[in-house]
């Protein structure tokens, strides 16, 4: 990715010697001799935390200790700012060794996760708090948001069988699995189903991450159903394992979240 598109996408311009130490990972470094984005990585581990806490202490007046820890665990751990990365395209711009590169270093969610880490601590020190808060205000408040509606497990396949369960359904979520791809650089695809009926898709480069986007994106159809009135809870005298009251599969138009 071009210069100027990668500080478009982050929202910010910095100095090109300050994104290209943010980039550079160890790998990296140690082929050619040159610094590498821990040090900037650890600033900005710290910087995050204090604006996520103070964001969440504001805009959660409500929630206790308890909801405002979760909020921002959820929020500043590694496969949200995975998920952040990928938004933009970070992978595209990562320094990486040979080795690295070639093992999938590029999708990788702790690699993924430091460099923007790093970047959030180069936008601080070229620029000061109040814009880095902004661009960390824009990248990740969805993700709190995520963090407030999600039960206290901040699992996205608990919160959805919370609902089903709400509506009368019985049973789990299951997942049915495949990958693509050689072995260095493997990509999951997982589709969850449930009460019968398939809902949604996620990929992944771990099995793990895969099951998750898949139970995010159907939390997400299930929600949208729920409030728009298409999906009505069992009547009581009904044996029927189906999720009914759906006027379509809730797999139609279904994207894969991301992962």
């Amino acid at each position: 990715m071009a210069y100027r598109e990668l500080v478009e996408q982050w929202g910010i311009d910095l100095p090109r010697p300050l994104l290209r130490r943010a980039l550079t990972h160890r790998s990296f470094a140690f082929e050619h001799d040159e610094p590498h984005n821990e040090r900037l990585e650890f600033l900005g581990d710290s910087i995050l935390g204090l604006i996520i806490a103070e964001k969440v202490f504001r805009e959660y007046p409500d929630a206790s200790e308890g909801d405002m820890s979760q909020m921002k665990t959820y929020a500043v751990s590694e496969k949200a700012l995975a998920d952040v990365a990928r938004r933009i395209n970070l992978g595209d711009s990562l320094r990486l060794g040979r080795g690295e590169d070639r093992s999938g270093g590029r999708n990788k969610d702790s690699i993924l996760s430091d460099t923007v880490e790093a970047l959030i601590a180069a936008t601080y020190l070229e620029h000061g708090m109040e814009p880095t808060r902004e661009i960390v205000d824009r990248l990740l408040d969805s993700k709190i948001k995520d963090a407030s509606v999600l039960g206290p497990n901040l699992d996205w396949q608990t919160s959805f069988e919370e609902l089903a369960h709400g509506l009368g359904w019985d049973g789990t979520m299951e997942f049915e699995l495949s990958s693509t791809g050689p072995d260095h650089a493997r990509v999951f695809t997982a589709v969850a189903s449930m009460a019968g009926r398939a809902w949604g898709s996620g990929e992944g480069t771990s099995q793990k991450n895969a099951r998750h986007a898949a139970a995010e994106a159907s939390y997400r159809i299930l929600a949208d159903l729920i409030e728009k009135g298409e999906v009505q809870p069992v009547a009581e005298d009904k044996n029927d394992d189906a999720a009914p009251g759906t006027g379509a599969s809730a797999t139609d138009g279904t994207a894969g979240a991301e992962s």
